[in-house]
């Protein structure tokens, strides 16, 4: 935990924003994986880790705001859950490491929001996204499971948003780390995977180097040769010669902070002639996007940028042919690049995705309402504000199934070189992936520098043989 007088502030600043009524915080519980006794690694709803610190199971709390009040509800170790798991700290010493006095029983909770309810208080929560939590909510307040996300508070959305996207000091710490962890992982793939490999033998050495760090994975790693999936957890191909690895992973440090980043290489010492070609483009329209961060950016143009980076370069190979801009704009790049160019970050992967996009990613006078294919799927598109934590991540990814597709329509056939691009179907993919940190003249790349360019890569692959 951070010092208490850290999840004092954050409350407090919550109370002055929200001004009246009370603030519900539902913490997680653990969920069994096949029964009960046997359950997933334990994550903390991460808004609550935020304002309490504290990432123990079935907890909850409340935010009096008028009686300038604040109760943590949970139950202390019975002796069953001392002889299974050991005398650990009791909830009354969490609660005052979280600068918490007033602590009760889980079972009080209920009465508490009732007197609320009967008083006409308002009750302000989160849109619930654990099935444990939407029931708690449907059975006390007798709402719907459909109506919940409606009748979540949008002015504690708002708050909490508010406070979350800008990083403090001591959370910018936290990233680095995760950041400079995440690289040594990176290198230490890029150094041990050989020819004749399973992809789950090396995922198996991300997952043990993030326990050993004294954190986690922030989300399941993706470590595939099929680099065209985009979210491809499948582990059981075996590298080739003549094959590359998308490698993106990244630690989740014991704070709860998220690391994220993507590197691709190739299974033999040195990229192919295509493969060079098709992962400088991608260099460029990385290095074109996070030259762009700075305060009072519209992130949406980054993702622009590297949009028209992406098909400027397609067209010098053949794969792409027009207009760059027009291309851009009617969507005929997502035939390559069929997703953002980055999300926020901080104890999520995907900071606050929970509280919904068009709150964390955009604003009310820039609505997130497009279709476009590959557009929409960009999580962040507002202007970018000094202690904001992003990712930069453009890609190209040859998809066989969505060229079958598009061609059998003719669809964008004046942007698109179909004839070409036959030759590229059984391409793959590739992303280029680091952590920013917005600061007050432009931006700062969290963590150690890890291996970017064609040379840097090859010069490690070259000694991995």
């Amino acid at each position: 935990m951070f010092d208490k007088e850290i999840y004092i502030e954050r409350r407090r600043t919550l109370k002055s924003t929200v001004k009246s009524g009370i603030i519900l915080f539902l913490g997680n519980e653990e969920s069994p994986m096949n029964y009960a006794d046997n359950t997933y690694h334990f994550r903390q709803d991460s808004t609550f880790l935020y304002y309490f610190g504290i990432s123990e199971p079935a907890l909850a709390a409340i935010i009096d705001i008028d009686a300038d009040e604040t109760i943590l509800f949970g139950n202390e170790m019975s002796i069953d859950d001392i002889v299974w798991m050991g005398r650990q700290k009791t909830l009354k010493e969490k609660s005052e490491d979280s600068g918490l006095k007033n602590v009760q029983p889980s079972t009080h909770l209920q009465s508490h929001l009732n007197q609320y309810s009967k008083t006409g208080r308002k009750i302000h929560y989160l849109p619930p996204y654990r099935p444990e939590n939407k029931m708690k909510l449907a059975n006390w307040f007798g709402i719907a499971f459909s109506e919940l996300e409606k009748t979540a508070s949008l002015e504690l959305i708002k708050a909490v948003v508010a406070q979350r996207s800008s990083k403090s000091a001591q959370e910018v710490f936290e990233l680095d780390k995760a950041a400079s962890i995440s690289a040594d992982i990176h290198l230490m793939i890029m150094e041990q995977a050989k020819p004749g490999m399973y992809e789950r033998e090396l995922a198996a050495k991300i997952q043990e180097a993030a326990l050993a760090s004294g954190g986690n994975l922030s989300y399941p790693a993706i470590l595939t040769v099929r680099g065209e999936i985009l979210h491809n957890h499948f582990h059981c191909n075996i590298l080739e010669e003549g094959q590359m690895v998308l490698n993106d992973s990244g630690v989740e440090t014991a704070m709860g902070y998220a690391g994220d980043l993507t590197r691709t290489f190739p299974v033999s010492k040195k990229f192919s002639g295509e493969q060079k070609d098709i992962y400088n483009i991608v260099l460029a329209a990385y290095t074109n996007a996070k030259n762009m961060l700075a305060p009072g950016v519209s992130y949406l143009d980054v993702h622009l940028k590297a949009c028209t980076t992406l098909v400027d370069g397609l067209k010098g190979i053949g794969l792409m042919r027009g207009d760059v801009n027009d291309a851009v704009e009617t969507g005929a790049h997502a035939m390559f690049f069929q997703c953002g160019t980055g999300h926020m970050m901080g104890l999520d992967v995907h900071d606050m995705e929970d509280l919904g996009e068009q709150h964390v990613g955009y604003t009310d006078e820039l609505k997130k309402n497009t279709t476009q294919f590959g557009l929409k799927s960009l999580r962040l598109g507002k202007a970018l504000e000094k202690g904001y934590v992003l990712t930069v991540e453009p890609g190209v990814y040859i998809i066989p199934e969505l060229i079958d597709r598009w061609k059998a329509e003719k669809k964008f056939s004046e942007f698109i070189n179909y004839d070409k691009l036959e030759q590229f179907r059984n391409f793959t993919g590739i992303r280029i992936e680091d952590d920013f940190l917005i600061t007050e003249g432009g931006s700062r790349m969290l963590g150690k520098h890890l291996a970017q360019t064609v040379e840097e890569i090859e010069a490690i692959r070259g000694r991995a043989y």
